[in-house]
């Protein structure tokens, strides 16, 4: 499993402050810090959900990504992503988010994610996943 510290390559995970912990084997871990700029309730400074669904979304398709025999011109997309909430983040402190895919077709990807914070056994979320996985990325010629 390849160790890590650097930024997802998407602007949208720049913007968050996502940062890429772990990945490989059908696994992946990533993490947020706190930020007062991702709170959702300014009066309890806990972070918006958003930010959870996006860590576990893209935590998800990594680990998809992460699977050796996968090519990595292969696309991935999210068919149906299911969040539980389980409590609510603890200000002031960083999230972790872990997927790993346990199941893969030629064309389907299953996963499974939590996301905590200092114990993963007392989740903020957990979610499953399906991926739909297509052919390889080509841009698109206008």
């Amino acid at each position: 499993m390849a160790e890590a510290d650097q930024r997802l390559p998407s602007p949208h995970g720049e913007a968050l402050g996502l940062t890429v912990v772990k990945q490989g084997g059908g696994r992946a871990t990533v993490s947020v810090p706190y930020n007062p700029e991702l709170v959702g309730d300014p009066d309890s400074g806990v972070i918006h959900g958003g930010v959870l669904t996006t860590m576990l979304d893209n935590a998800s398709g990594m680990s998809i990504r992460s699977a050796e025999e996968l090519d990595g011109d292969t696309a991935i997309a999210t068919l149906d992503l299911r969040i539980d909430y389980m409590r609510s983040a603890t200000p002031f402190t960083a999230i972790i988010a872990e997927a790993e895919c346990y199941k893969r077709t030629k064309n389907v990807a299953f996963v499974r994610g939590v996301a905590y914070q200092t114990d993963k056994d007392d989740p903020v979320a957990t979610s499953v996943a399906t991926f739909m996985l297509g052919t390889p990325n080509q841009p698109r010629l206008t």
